[in-house]
């Protein structure tokens, strides 16, 4: 018999905390730190201080730290600090809001990851966001973020994927969810530990299998900010020069207009 847990906020995280990278298990952290850094070296002024907001455990500063980077890394979640610490020795991180943060040293090149960036949950607080990026700049430094266009949204979409640690099987997924207006979107997300392998049979086979089973189940609603690719430009524009590029860290290619992903690299103005 499933139980249920329904958190907000930060709560899930925070509770999971430990299982962060596992639910993240399936992203290439290596690749996409190693394409934002040759997209450094084409667009922004090669400098090597980095600052990742919203870092999570730090997986990514990890690989800009091997890519000769200087690095430091700030989030809301002490626990997943305290992991990047560990993660990290030699970076510096803090216990910070990323819609008003501020560096004691102008940094290079800021980043953030898998679509923190709306995490900002508004949009004054995302102007906020983008006027601290600005100001922790070196002249010529960038922002690079990915994101998603509230408009080309699929709600009925979803990600999933299966993981095992510890003894225990896993379920995670995640999807975007859009009212079709407003200024407000969710990252609905669910996680599922159980103690039998998550596997597809047959109804009677599923039947028995789900008798030995227990299972806890999380679920999750984070608002966040939704806009469209136009709004972002418009918002960005009197800070950075803005080239989008489609969400591909296997090679650098322009936005194709049609995609509902893409990663957005700013240069300092």
């Amino acid at each position: 018999m499933p139980l249920f847990a329904a958190m907000s906020s930060n709560a899930l995280y925070t509770d999971l905390s430990g299982y962060y990278d596992l639910m993240c298990s399936d992203i290439n952290y290596q690749q996409q730190s190693a394409s934002i850094h040759r997209l450094h070296q084409f667009l922004g002024n090669n400098g090597k201080q980095h600052l990742d907001l919203a870092c999570g455990t730090g997986p990514h500063v990890r690989h800009f730290i091997d890519l000769g980077y200087q690095c430091s890394g700030l989030d809301i979640n002490q626990p997943m600090l305290d992991m990047a610490m560990r993660r990290c020795p030699e970076a510096q991180f803090n216990l910070q809001d990323m819609t008003a943060f501020y560096v004691e040293q102008p940094v290079d090149l800021i980043t953030c990851f898998l679509y923190s960036i709306h995490y900002s949950a508004g949009i004054e607080r995302l102007k906020s966001c983008i006027a601290s990026v600005h100001r922790a700049l070196n002249e010529g430094g960038l922002f690079c973020f990915n994101t998603v266009d509230k408009h080309r949204i699929d709600n009925t979409a979803s990600i999933k994927h299966f993981a095992e640690f510890d003894g225990s099987h896993f379920a995670f997924e995640s999807g975007w969810h859009y009212s079709g207006q407003g200024e407000k979107q969710s990252l609905n997300l669910s996680i599922e530990r159980s103690n039998q392998p998550f596997s597809r049979l047959t109804d009677l086979e599923l039947n028995a299998e789900e008798s030995l089973r227990q299972t806890e189940l999380w679920q999750d609603q984070h608002a966040m900010v939704a806009t469209s690719f136009t709004e972002l430009q418009a918002l960005l524009a009197p800070y950075f020069e803005v080239h989008i590029f489609e969400h591909d860290y296997e090679k650098i290619v322009p936005w194709d207009l049609a995609s509902g992903n893409a990663l957005f690299v700013c240069v300092k103005i």
